[in-house]
């Protein structure tokens, strides 16, 4: 049995980190690697061939050699594993759908998928397996019991491409003991949390050993929602570590609670425990209480976060506006708070009800859900649920705001500023080799701090840091900040005005495409300030593309411009200039949309990493 395993390409977010990746960091194309997949494979009879694809780092094979093909996503890659399934299963292949948001809304999936499979992989999966084989296989597999994660299987690391991401992904638990009412954790996972065994762990870490990697995120929602055997994983970790020469960087995500227990900091350090993710959500208690998130209000947040930079450790944080008891005013709280606390990494989302959780249940009761509103992403300029305290356009104005002030130049460096009075010593100290580390350093100072302009350069020369161990934190934070910055330059302006000058490169791009299709050459235009389509025939000669591509680089160079090309019919021997032309885009391809005929999918070669390629569903 042939499976491929396929994880969508995920939409530009925050956690993108896109700047980062494609003008700092070497050779890295995306954050994590897909490690549900990876359990998946684990988990297959061992004669069958399992291959993975991530189209966040490789583009999908159009006619692959597979007798099965499974498809997963998350809520906000929705839009292209439907997208995936649908083309796969018109060309003949059986196809099967997983994943979180499969598990939390299966009925989406009924008329898209020939199997959906819901939940917990590690029981149905391989029932899944037994299944195919024997001619039987269900149209929906849903865990309905207790998974217990010694059961679980070390992950086939080997099949995924560790080098082209900046973190290896492993998990130690899953659940969580609280009750926060728009976290859909405890929906999927249950309330008492569940572990592997130190065993278990340290074969997971010998294999992605042999496979170079060093940077690790631990991907649980909570590792210390059970303390007691945390700290018994967090003593192993450390005596690993000292085994093989603190070879590894860990990551994770955690409760406030953490910073109320000394021994348990202590002992994330001593594990080269880095940073973690916190779910601040709001410094008003008020809100807290509402939302039952309940750990937050027992300590003085601020206070909390300064005990834990004095460990070392950086925390990232999710803060959250839209609450019952918000105004307009709590995005000046929010403000102020995050620049006081020093996080850099501050995911600031508009509340959104996911599917099946308290939240959704309570304002669907309410009638406040709009309905067809995204619930897939609380990190865009929208939401799908309607505020009690403020008007919606007004919330989502302050929102954009608010990420706009927090992402100046003395925004930036105020929260460096904030976090190093306190973190003196921190455990991340830069996973490069030195000659690397020389490499960012000069591609930060050239692509990010020089073109912001004596501003910025003034801004950055106030966080240089007094002690040499802060530097890496100090240009880890710039690379954050300017990596969210740039997100939010071209994705939450791109519905505002556009420049002067990025109008007049639309208008001049026109007037050639104009110029072309009116002397007699194949091509259909449609464009408006921030758009542009460009159907391609047989007629267009290569000096079209070689005249074309400046003009395409210098109006997607906006960032807020889009373009969508489709190649209707074409000759052969300008396949290499469309192909040039198409590398010299290839750096703004996430809003770059190509549709090609059939017949031209073997022909021309377009990386769907890189470009958003559109699948039509054809038949084999």
């Amino acid at each position: 049995m042939r499976l491929l395993l396929i994880n969508p390409r995920f939409p530009e977010s925050f956690w993108s980190f896109r700047f980062a990746m494609d003008r700092i960091v070497p050779g890295k194309r995306t954050l994590n690697p897909p490690l549900g997949l990876a359990t998946l494979a684990a988990l297959c009879p061992p004669h069958w061939e399992v291959t993975i694809v991530d189209e966040n780092v490789e583009s999908i094979p159009l006619d692959p050699q597979a007798d099965l093909i499974g498809v997963c996503g998350m809520g906000v890659q929705f839009p292209r594993q439907r997208e995936l399934l649908g083309y796969y299963r018109a060309r003949g292949y059986r196809v099967v759908a997983g994943g979180s948001y499969a598990s939390l809304c299966p009925e989406k999936y009924a008329a898209l998928a020939d199997t959906t499979v819901a939940g917990e992989a590690e029981y149905i999966w391989p029932a899944f397996c037994r299944d195919v084989e024997n001619g039987t296989a269900q149209p929906l597999y849903r865990e309905t019991g207790t998974v217990a994660l010694t059961d679980s299987p070390t992950p086939r690391f080997d099949l995924l491409k560790l080098h082209l991401y900046n973190t290896a992904s492993m998990q130690f638990s899953r659940g969580c003991p609280y009750m926060c009412d728009f976290c859909d954790i405890i929906v999927m996972f249950g309330r008492r949390p569940r572990t592997k065994d130190v065993e278990q762990i340290g074969r997971e870490l010998d294999a992605l050993r042999a496979q170079g990697a060093r940077q690790v995120f631990f991907v649980d929602d909570n590792l210390i929602g059970n303390r007691a055997v945390a700290k018994t994983l967090l003593r192993f970790l450390a005596q690993y570590q000292a085994r093989h020469r603190y070879r590894f960087s860990f990551g994770t995500e955690a409760s406030l609670n953490l910073a109320q227990d000394e021994e348990l900091l202590t002992l994330m350090r001593g594990a080269n425990f880095g940073w973690v993710f916190i779910g601040i959500e709001t410094p008003d208690e008020a809100a807290l209480k509402l939302t039952r998130k309940t750990q937050n209000m027992s300590t003085d947040i601020l206070g909390a976060l300064r005990r834990i930079y004095a460990h070392g450790i950086d925390v990232l944080a999710g803060f959250i506006v839209g609450f019952d008891t918000d105004t307009l005013e709590t995005f000046e709280r929010q403000r102020s708070f995050i620049l006081e606390s020093g996080i850099q990494a501050a995911m600031v989302g508009l509340l959104t009800a996911l599917p099946r959780t308290p939240l959704y249940e309570r304002l669907q009761r309410e009638g406040r859900l709009i309905e067809r509103a995204d619930d897939t992403d609380n990190t865009r300029p929208g939401t799908n649920i309607v505020p009690r305290n403020m008007d919606y356009d007004a919330m989502v104005e302050a929102y954009q705001d608010l990420y706009r002030s927090l992402l100046t130049d003395a925004g930036i460096a105020r929260r460096i500023r904030s976090k190093m009075r306190w973190m003196h010593a921190p455990v991340y100290r830069g996973e490069y080799s030195p000659a690397q580390r020389l490499s960012i350093l000069a591609r930060l100072l050239v692509r990010g701090i020089l073109p912001g302009g004596p501003s910025r350069w003034l801004a950055f020369l106030s966080t240089l840091p007094r002690s040499p161990r802060q530097i890496p934190s100090v240009v880890s934070d710039w690379i954050t900040g300017l990596s969210m910055r740039e997100y939010i330059r071209r994705r939450f302006d791109a519905t505002g005005s556009v420049p002067a000058a990025a109008r007049r490169r639309m208008r001049g791009l026109v007037r050639a495409l104009a110029r072309y299709r009116d002397s007699g050459v194949g091509l259909h235009v449609g464009a408006d300030a921030r758009h542009v389509e460009i159907s391609l025939s047989e007629r267009v000669d290569q000096r079209f593309f070689v005249r074309l591509a400046p003009r395409l680089e210098r109006v997607l160079r906006d960032g807020r411009a889009t373009l969508a090309l489709r190649v209707d019919t074409l000759r052969a021997q300008h396949v290499p200039a469309l192909q040039a032309m198409l590398a010299r885009i290839a750096r703004h391809g996430d809003r770059v949309s190509i549709s090609l005929p059939e017949s031209w999918r073997g022909r021309l070669q377009v990386d769907s990493s890189v470009f958003r390629l559109v699948l039509s569903p054809s038949p084999r």
